[in-house]
C-alpha cells in the first residue's frame, strides 16, 4: 500500500460501522464494498490528512488516485476524487487520461457526479483547448458515464456556459433510453436555469425531450 494512503487507510478501519456499511451497500444496489463512514467525518479525516502531506509530483498523485480507485472500498475512490481535486496546480492536459479513467471504471453515478463537479469544470476551465476534442468524443461514445460527463461537465459554468455545445450535446442524446443520460440532461437544465431560465424555457418548448429530462 502506497505510504500516502496508508493513515487513511488505518483511520477508516478505525472509524468503520459495520450496520451503515450494509446501508451504504445497499443504497448502491449491492455494486460496492463500505467501510461505513458517512461524509462528515470522512471529510474530516481526509481534509487533515491532504492539508498535512502535501503532495508535489503529479505522477505519484496519479499512482495515488489509480491505487486507491482499484480498492474495494468506496470510500477509498472519494478519498482520490479529493486528492487529485487539491492538487489542480500540478494538473496538465494530459491528466484528462486519468480522468476519463476514473470516469469508466467502477462507474456509477456518485462517483462520475463527484467527478463533474471536482475535476470536470476546474479542468475544462484550464485547457479550453480540451473541451471540443474531449467531450464529443465522450458524447458520441457508448459509455454512458462519458455521454453523462459530455453532459455534466458545464454545470457550474453559468454564465460561461457555452450554450450551443449544450444544446447540441442534449439533442445528440435526448433519444436515450437510458435513465442516468435522461437525468443528466434535466439537471444541465436545471442548473442553467439558474443563470438563463429563458433559455432553457424556450429550449424545452421547442425540443422533443424525455419526461424524465423535463420534470
Amino acid at each position: 500500500m502506497h505510504p500516502y494512503i496508508k493513515p487513511v487507510y488505518d483511520a477508516f478501519t478505525k472509524q468503520a460501522n459495520k450496520e451503515n456499511a450494509i446501508g451504504m451497500k445497499a443504497y448502491m444496489l449491492h455494486q460496492f464494498n463500505f467501510f461505513g463512514i458517512k461524509t462528515p467525518l470522512r471529510d474530516s479525516i481526509v481534509k487533515a490528512h491532504i492539508k498535512s502531506h502535501p503532495l508535489q509530483d503529479m505522477n505519484e498523485i496519479e499512482s495515488i488516485v489509480i491505487a486507491l480507485w482499484q480498492m474495494p472500498n468506496r470510500e477509498l475512490a472519494y478519498f482520490a476524487i479529493d486528492v487529485f481535486a487539491a492538487n489542480k496546480k500540478l494538473w496538465t492536459p494530459a491528466s484528462i487520461q486519468l480522468i476519463e479513467y476514473c470516469i469508466s471504471s467502477k462507474s456509477w453515478w456518485e462517483t462520475v457526479d463527484g467527478i463533474a463537479s471536482e475535476w470536470l469544470g476546474p479542468y475544462f476551465k484550464l485547457f479550453p483547448e480540451q473541451i471540443l476534442p474531449i467531450t464529443h468524443k465522450w458524447n458520441h461514445s457508448e459509455n454512458i458515464w462519458l455521454q453523462r460527463s459530455s453532459l455534466l461537465f458545464q454545470k457550474s459554468y453559468k454564465n460561461e456556459t457555452d450554450t450551443t455545445l449544450l444544446s447540441t450535446y442534449i439533442l445528440h442524446l435526448k433519444d436515450s433510453k437510458e435513465f442516468f443520460i435522461k437525468k443528466a440532461i434535466g439537471w444541465a437544465l436545471r442548473e442553467y436555469s439558474k443563470t438563463n431560465a429563458e433559455w432553457v424555457i424556450h429550449f424545452v418548448a421547442t425540443n422533443s425531450l424525455s419526461a424524465l429530462s423535463k420534470k
